[in-house]
């Protein structure tokens, strides 16, 4: 941020000052807030006269590089920009990772504007484009095995039986273990081959809080017996554009992810369900110019032990799973699915607080949207 920006913003009536995006805070001499926008109200979690209340250093993390780059400011009088800066703390928990531009005031003696911008979403996206890599990589080995293996192993299968006929106890034994783990490898590979399908997607305006009802439903009934859900749902949201029995697939399995994360033996364990409207995050498409909004919210929230941080950014690549059951194919059909809806997913993890974030297309209306008709190639998305 430059002097001449930071001189704009001293002038800036709040309305203008609101609608910027990016978190903006005004710090006083003293270290105290003395204004600041809607968005930063959004990223502390704090409304703008509580925010006046505290001194910067009481809502970031002890020791922050910011503090040194307000000081520095300072003692300068010049800007100072930092990257990737970590602002997570127990007030503001989950990922916070920040750029920071730190100016003058030159009106006010001692006062410094604050802009943060979150990386998250930069990441987000380039991480989702990963994903979908993945998943077109395991789509082509699908293909590839579903002619090579199961063919095989059919008549694998077919000589353990005719060797049961007139084997042993014992023998038979071993031929009832060949048959069994045929069967587990073709079912295996029946799993993968749903990434093979390049069918386009039948969809429709889906009420998202009917199918999270539903997945709720289904998981109390069964695996989430145990579990007490919260619910936390936006009643105007707008209907989702997708196919309704795919997103209960995908629902279905990020909570059954969640429940399996809190374990049976747990007392108090939470599943909190939440949608919002989050207008700003768009899709550009590569050899288009068209740009897709991505404005709903999903997300699926655990009070679990959290995702090993060496993990944390693999958890959609396929046979990449923290069950020792696990086939690891899980999450990379849910990161397919929402990929061939238009949309991303992504996991933010801490000990106690797992959040799985989607975000989708709203339905446009007139039965299509030709803009999210072209983000569905099988060719992905690239963000700007």
């Amino acid at each position: 941020m430059s002097v001449r920006a930071a001189n704009f913003l001293a002038g800036t009536p709040d309305a203008v000052l609101n609608s910027l995006p990016l978190p903006v805070v005004v710090v006083a001499a003293d270290g105290k807030i003395v204004d600041a926008n809607v968005a930063a109200e959004n990223f502390f979690e704090v409304s703008v006269p509580l925010l006046k209340r505290h001194l910067l250093r009481e809502l970031i993390p002890f020791g922050s590089p910011l503090l040194s780059l307000v000081e520095q400011v300072r003692e300068r009088g010049g800007a100072v920009n930092e990257y990737r800066v970590d602002l997570s703390t127990p007030r503001n928990p989950g990922e916070h990772i920040v750029d920071l531009y730190v100016a003058p005031l030159p009106e006010r003696l001692g006062h410094v504007v604050v802009m943060l911008q979150e990386r998250t979403i930069a990441d987000k996206m380039d991480r989702q484009l990963t994903h979908r890599g993945a998943a077109r990589s395991v789509s082509a080995l699908a293909s590839m095995l579903a002619h090579e293996i199961k063919n095989p192993l059919s008549g694998i299968r077919g000589a353990a039986q005719l060797l049961e006929q007139s084997a042993s106890d014992e023998d038979r034994t071993l031929t009832r273990l060949i048959c069994d783990e045929a069967d587990r490898i073709v079912k295996l590979v029946d799993r993968m081959e749903v990434f093979a399908d390049e069918r386009p997607v039948e969809r429709a305006p889906v009420n998202i809080h009917a199918v999270l009802e539903h997945v709720k439903r289904l998981a109390q009934s069964g695996f989430a017996r145990h579990i007490r859900f919260i619910e936390e749902y936006d009643p105007s949201l707008p209907p989702v554009f997708a196919n309704r029995d795919q997103l209960v697939q995908v629902f279905l399995n990020l909570v059954k992810n969640a429940a399996e994360s809190i374990g049976e033996g747990a007392i108090d364990g939470e599943i909190h369900m939440t949608t919002a409207f989050r207008p700003g995050v768009r899709l550009t498409l590569p050899g288009s110019r068209s740009r897709v909004s991505l404005p709903m919210e999903f997300c699926i929230k655990d009070n679990g032990p959290g995702v090993p941080s060496d993990l944390l950014h693999h958890m959609f690549d396929p046979f990449v799973t923290t069950k020792q059951s696990g086939s690891g194919l899980g999450l990379a059909l849910v990161a397919k699915i929402i990929g061939d809806h238009g949309g991303i997913i992504e996991c933010e993890s801490q000990p106690r607080y797992t959040t799985f974030r989607v975000l989708m297309p709203m339905y446009a209306g007139n039965g299509s949207d030709p803009d999210l008709a072209e983000a569905l190639e099988p060719a992905g998305a690239q963000a700007q």
